[in-house]
């Protein structure tokens, strides 16, 4: 009702309730007596929850560290178990969330989510640990981001390596249905946790897999590639360490995050308008924007390369992760050289996005792959790969020592090693694709011609988005497609401007490439720092029978971003000479990938790739954190294809026997 009819109604029915009241006096309340009477509570001051009729049982416990902190920590028994192994999880994002997906009677509802590998779990009849590391939700102690190993990044006499042999000690000690062997895993954060279990590990861990793990923080994982900061992950990082149980929320003004970050200018301002310094690791992120000793003593390929390598590992990468592509094959290229018994040091890549080999394999995005890949590598090569080494009395492991999804074909390989084309007979040679004029590609070297180049004005004032505008923010749930982004197609990016787009003529024959592409960009931009983004792409048949939606794809293979003023240095950030050609040469993720007849290779080059990654100003300034509005100018940016100056990327090409 509007106001004044409310009010007129009250006018006119005072007189009434004032009959009321005359005409019934004993229902108004009688004066409080002297006693306060009490109605005792129904709830009980301690619920005991009735689970006789549960597949499992649940214990909470409190693990002691040699320090005296208490770690909390679940373990998930089932029923009638006798001499089983135990599968130990830590992790940062809560042990009592991650095994209580559903509130059921049974294991399989609990686990089914995150972190869990379920029918490797339930059929194999595990015991399922997962543990909140120090200083998150259940756990006492002082919560620090990867915390380091103790050294001089870490001075106390604690860390992960410790913890996780502290934890193993007291499990194999007092859960007497184990048979005292336990194996680690976990994704992303999660699967850091099992590489720090390598270091000094306990006698009972038998087995160890990280999957997707976080290596280094700065060279291709969480925190930058190549020295270019990925700032949508602040809000992660704001969320991660504002409170020990996450319950501070990263708050935004724009449904689009594009406009969120480019109105913040840069990222170190984005972050003071949300009061981001108060985070530590914040401040150290602000004060080490160069690949100092701060990154590489915590780098877990180089840790682990002088370490004995005592347990067997099995190391999973996604070739389309879209967080930690750079972790798992940086620790196996690590980590090989110290298998000299060819036994200890596996490894898997699948077409997955990040962590989706515990979930449905069968797609991702717009790419079918004809089977379930994800259900595959858990039934027929992480099972029996675990059972190995933790059962008494399971066959011997027939799983390869690598296994790798070929995509194009859409087959399993199994492999001796990586790289490798195939079982035998196949060559792998590293073979130039240049880059040519005409916005050609060819395997033939560029021959002198009247465009020795090709350029493209980049305006840092409209940045080439990462991906289609409105820019969702990093995450899982709420219809958030982030998983998807590294297989998005391309061409809304080949029609701008500021994307200098190569493409070679049809393939006759397929082409197979297995390993890292390697760019290298003869390129000069007129300012005085730039970015380079380079995508190796699969381009498509304008008409796909089988699927129309794919008619013209234009499919990332491999693709990466490299800050030009690290060229000479990725510790010493160094200006560019502006407009001198100047070779700038770095590794793309792994692909295993065959071009099939029919289809064509793209190459797209951009200096942006926004707001995942924070802009380069394009001028040189001492710290890009705090680059100024001013600073922030168009540059032309060319790209070389004359003798002498030939841009190309290497290809590991596959020569069949």
């Amino acid at each position: 009702m509007k106001p004044f009819r409310r009010a007129r109604m009250l006018t006119l029915l005072v007189p009434i309730f004032g009959a009321f009241l005359i005409a019934y006096p004993s229902t108004a309340q009688a004066p409080p007596s002297s006693a306060a009477a009490t109605l005792p509570s129904e709830t009980p001051a301690q619920f005991t929850p009735v689970t006789d009729s549960f597949d499992y049982t649940r214990r909470d416990v409190m693990i002691p560290m040699r320090d005296g902190v208490k770690l909390h920590t679940v373990i998930l028994v089932p029923k009638g178990t006798k001499n089983a192994p135990i599968l130990l999880t830590r992790t940062p994002y809560e042990a009592t969330a991650l095994t209580t997906h559903a509130y059921s009677s049974h294991l399989g509802p609990n686990l089914h989510g995150y972190d869990n590998a379920l029918e490797v779990i339930l059929e194999g009849g595990y015991i399922r640990v997962v543990q909140d590391v120090r200083g998150k939700y259940g756990s006492e102690g002082e919560y620090v981001m990867n915390r380091p190993l103790q050294g001089p990044l870490n001075p106390t006499a604690v860390d992960h390596s410790t913890d996780t042999y502290d934890t193993i000690d007291w499990l194999v000690k007092n859960i007497t249905e184990s048979n005292g062997r336990v194996g680690i895993l976990g994704i992303s954060y999660d699967g850091f946790l099992p590489l720090m279990a390598l270091v000094n590990p306990h006698p009972a861990l038998k087995v160890s897999v990280p999957m997707n793990p976080m290596v280094d923080g700065w060279m291709g994982d969480d925190w930058f590639h190549y020295g270019a900061f990925r700032q949508q992950n602040m809000p992660y990082i704001y969320e991660q360490e504002a409170t020990r149980k996450n319950d501070e929320h990263w708050w935004t003004s724009n449904y689009d995050d594009y406009g969120l970050y480019l109105q913040a200018g840069s990222a170190g301002e984005l972050g003071r308008r949300h009061g981001l310094e108060q985070v530590g690791f914040w401040r150290k992120i602000l004060e080490h924007p160069a690949y100092d000793v701060f990154w590489q003593q915590q780098a877990m390929d180089k840790i682990l390369a002088a370490q004995p390598l005592k347990v067997p590992t099995m190391l999973v990468h996604s070739l389309w992760d879209q967080e930690d592509i750079y972790g798992a094959m940086a620790v196996y290229k690590a980590i090989k050289l110290n298998d000299g018994g060819n036994d200890k040091v596996f490894l898997v890549i699948g077409p997955w996005h990040h962590g989706q080999e515990i979930d449905d394999g069968s797609s991702l995005g717009a790419l079918k792959f004809g089977s379930d890949t994800g259900l595959y590598f858990r039934r027929e090569i992480l099972a029996p790969f675990l059972a190995h080494y933790l059962k008494d009395d399971a066959p011997k492991s027939d799983v390869a020592p690598v296994t790798a999804f070929e995509t194009g074909t859409n087959t399993w390989r199994r492999l001796p090693a990586w790289p490798s084309g195939c079982n035998s007979g196949c060559t792998l040679k590293p073979t130039p694709l240049y880059l040519s004029a005409g916005l050609k590609l060819s395997f033939t070297a560029p021959g002198p011609s009247a465009a020795p180049f090709d350029e493209y004005v980049s305006d840092p004032a409209k940045p080439v988005p990462f991906r289609a505008r409105p820019s969702q923010p990093i995450g899982y749930s709420n219809g958030l497609t982030w998983s998807q982004w590294l297989v998005d197609d391309q061409r809304e990016a080949s029609g701008r401007p500021d994307v200098a787009v190569f493409v070679s003529d049809t393939l006759s024959a397929s082409m197979k490439i297995s390993g890292q592409p390697i760019a290298n960009l003869i390129a000069s931009t007129s300012g005085t720092d730039s970015d380079w983004v380079v995508k190796l792409i699969d381009l498509y048949p304008d008409e796909v029978g089988a699927q129309p939606e794919m008619g013209g794809y234009q499919l990332m293979v491999a693709a990466d971003v490299f800050r030009g003023r690290y060229r000479e240095s990725f510790e010493t950030p160094k200006a560019l000479a502006p407009d001198k050609p100047l070779l700038y040469r770095f590794a793309l993720p792994t692909a295993n990938h065959v071009f099939l007849p029919g289809h064509r290779i793209m190459v797209q080059i951009q200096s942006s790739w926004f707001p995942l990654y924070d802009r380069n100003p394009q001028t040189f300034v001492p710290n890009i954190f705090w680059a100024k509005p001013d600073d922030y100018r168009k540059a032309i940016q060319r790209i070389y294809h004359a003798p002498g100056q030939a841009t190309f990327i290497e290809l590991p090409l596959v020569t069949p026997p």
